[in-house]
């Protein structure tokens, strides 16, 4: 293959900003959806004994700059065990693999704002912080993990102090019908 003459290359260069200068930018659809999971858990997978709990899942693409988002996430104890029953441990916010995502239940999807996503993050650091991070399976457990992000995208959320993640989830939607988030800049697709 032969490359265009040196001699021609100006014109060329030219001849790409005119067209590009004539040609409208082509609108885009940029957007990130929140979606509230739960697991149901209580059986044994990959030799692991799967308990319920909660998480999110952030996807799409950021209106601002049009980088993709695909980023999933839940609060659970750094040491899961029986000493949870009596003592709060350290938490982290861990990150479920595909297939634990694929095996979960979609309970609400909520469109959001560039800048509902960025408080988002802010209230991810916060969790996996020192302060933020105390994991204690009565109070600050992925149930709260998740009322927290959910109050911070705008919805209703019903009492945390639960240990049923499939329960609070359900009655999140029941409380967050379609309907009553128009008057709010996101949109829900109750699933």
């Amino acid at each position: 293959m032969r490359s265009l003459p040196t001699c021609f290359r100006p014109y060329v260069l030219v001849l790409v900003l005119v067209i590009g200068g004539l040609v409208p930018a082509l609108p885009t659809q940029a957007a990130v959806t929140v979606t509230f999971y739960g697991h149901e858990g209580n059986r044994v997978q990959n030799g692991w004994l799967l308990f319920p709990h909660a998480f999110v899942h952030l996807h799409g693409t950021l209106e601002s700059n049009g980088l993709p988002v695909d980023y999933a996430v839940g609060f659970t104890a750094r040491s899961p065990g029986p000493q949870l029953l009596l003592f709060s441990d350290r938490g982290i916010l861990k990150r479920p693999e595909p297939a634990y995502i694929a095996d979960g239940i979609a309970y609400l999807s909520i469109v959001i704002s560039d800048e509902t996503y960025e408080a988002l993050r802010g209230r991810f650091d916060y969790w996996a912080s020192a302060e933020g991070g105390t994991y204690s399976l009565n109070s600050r457990n992925c149930i709260a993990f998740v009322a927290d992000i959910a109050e911070v995208v705008g919805l209703d959320v019903p009492d945390a102090r639960t240990l049923s993640p499939n329960g609070f989830l359900k009655d999140m939607v029941e409380m967050n019908p379609p309907e009553s988030l128009a008057g709010i800049e996101h949109h829900a697709v109750v699933g």
